[in-house]
């Protein structure tokens, strides 16, 4: 059982969190213990994350606000890779193709750098599905489906991640059946991953996206292209399934950092309030 626990891990710490509005760090950093506000604080989200994951080499893929993010991280034996530009999860593992190459284990964790509540047990029920799939997602069932990237699935194998924008446009009564959504975390064998990631650097999208103000196209790769690679090719990709949908909750504006510092004061049976942080 050792073997299934023992996992590396990447945990994507690049991005800016645009709808963090107020706050201009790397959102990663932000306190589940809150001060005197909301933004500054105790205990940052990146470092319960970590504590979370098993045991394991770790790498953070970082950008904005680098040498703050490693400054918090570095007495916990993490590597870094740089992002170099933001062009979407996909790019941010393509950044981390040489701390792929270089370790020795054969199973690993994807995770984001904002979601604080995934349990450790439910790492490691990742990691123990890749016993007979190659590539393995985790799933949940959220309350409001909007937005969110449908898995689809056929049997028990996981053929696409459809996103938002394209499963609305299903006919309704199509759309009546969609239970299963994808959190944004993955296990991979690391020897198919590393051979589907050439592929996925050969697929960029081009995005409209806002920079500086002005509305430009740039290229982004997406992570959830290497499901329907894998699947088209025969490889066995599969879903395990989150217990709860606060688990896999992301933190990405000011409502959702103060719920989670609501929620992280219950489960450590405090009331972490700002105001009587002061």
């Amino acid at each position: 059982m050792e073997r299934e626990r023992n996992a590396a891990a990447i945990i994507f710490a690049a991005g800016y969190g645009s709808r963090m509005k107020g706050f201009s760090g790397n959102k990663v950093l932000l306190p589940l213990i809150p001060g005197s506000d909301p933004f500054t604080g105790r205990h940052p989200i990146i470092v319960e994350i970590i504590e979370n994951l098993p045991p394991g080499p770790k790498a953070l893929v970082v950008r904005h606000r680098k040498e703050e993010v490693i400054r918090a991280t570095r007495d916990r034996g993490i590597s870094y890779c740089e992002q170099a530009v933001p062009n979407g999860t996909g790019g941010a593992l393509i950044a981390a193709k040489d701390f792929l190459e270089g370790i020795d284990q054969d199973r690993l964790i994807i995770t984001m750098g904002d979601v604080p509540f995934v349990k450790r047990k439910t790492y490691e029920s990742l990691i123990s599905s890749l016993d007979d799939r190659d590539l393995v997602v985790l799933g949940f069932k959220p309350s409001d489906r909007a937005q969110y990237g449908l898995l689809e699935i056929e049997g028990d194998e996981v053929k696409r991640i459809t996103e938002w924008r394209y499963w609305r446009e299903y006919p309704l009564e199509r759309q009546v059946g969609f239970e299963v959504f994808n959190a944004g975390i993955y296990a991979a064998k690391r020897p198919p991953l590393l051979s589907y990631m050439r592929e996925l650097e050969k697929m960029p999208h081009l995005i409209q996206k806002e920079r500086r103000g002005r509305m430009v196209m740039v290229e982004e790769y997406f992570i959830t292209d290497l499901v329907e690679l894998m699947a088209n090719d025969g490889l066995a990709v599969g879903c395990t399934m989150t217990e709860q949908e606060q688990e896999v909750m992301g933190i990405d504006t000011v409502e959702d950092l103060t719920l989670a510092q609501r929620i992280f004061g219950r489960k450590k049976g405090k009331s972490f309030d700002c105001e009587e942080s002061k």
